[in-house]
C-alpha cells in the first residue's frame, strides 16, 4: 500500500482529533442516548435520533482516521537535508512578478492543506511546479487569466 506523505503538524492534528473522538464526543453522545432512552417512546423521539446519527458520524470519522493514521509516512522537514531544495515540507516565500506581492506557502499533505492559511498540497499545480525548484529560480503557472509567474525568494525547512 502506498504511504500518504503528511507532516508532523498535520499527524499531531490528526491525533488530537482522534484523541477528542475517543475520549469526549463518544462518551458524550453515548449519555444523550441514554438519555433520550429515558424520555420513552423511540419512534417519535426527536432527541433520539439526532443522537444516533451523531453518534454514527462520529464512529465514522474515528474509523476515517484511524485508517488515514494507519497509512501515514510522517515527514520532518526539519531534519531532511535538501540543500535549499524545495521539497515536501518546505516553506517557500514567492513574488508574484505581476503585481510585486510576496506570497508564503508551506507544502503539505492532502488532508492538511488550507489555502487561507497559506497551506498547499503537494499535489496542487502550485506545489508541483515549486518542487525541485531553489532560491533565485522562477516558475510560470497557468492560470484562468493568463500566464503567472513566480520567483522563489526563500525556502525555509521549519
Amino acid at each position: 500500500m502506498i504511504k500518504v506523505p503528511m507532516t508532523v503538524r498535520g499527524h499531531e492534528l490528526l491525533q488530537e482529533e482522534l484523541k477528542r473522538l475517543k475520549s469526549v464526543d463518544r462518551p458524550a453522545v453515548i449519555q444523550a442516548i441514554a438519555e433520550a432512552r429515558a424520555h420513552g417512546d423511540l419512534k417519535e423521539n426527536a432527541e433520539y435520533h439526532a443522537a444516533k446519527e451523531q453518534q454514527g458520524f462520529i464512529e465514522g470519522r474515528i474509523k476515517e482516521l484511524e485508517a488515514k493514521l494507519s497509512n501515514l509516512q510522517v515527514i520532518d522537514v526539519t531534519v531532511v537535508d535538501a540543500k535549499g531544495k524545495i521539497v515536501f515540507g518546505a516553506t517557500v516565500d514567492l513574488l508574484d512578478d505581476a503585481t510585486g506581492t510576496e506570497i508564503v506557502y508551506r507544502i503539505v499533505g492532502e488532508d492538511e492543506s488550507d489555502l487561507k492559511q497559506g497551506l498547499i498540497s503537494y499535489t496542487s499545480p502550485m506545489a508541483r511546479a515549486l518542487i525541485g525548484k531553489y532560491e533565485g529560480d522562477e516558475i510560470t503557472l497557468s492560470a484562468p487569466a493568463g500566464q503567472k509567474r513566480y520567483e522563489v525568494i526563500q525556502v525555509r525547512y521549519i
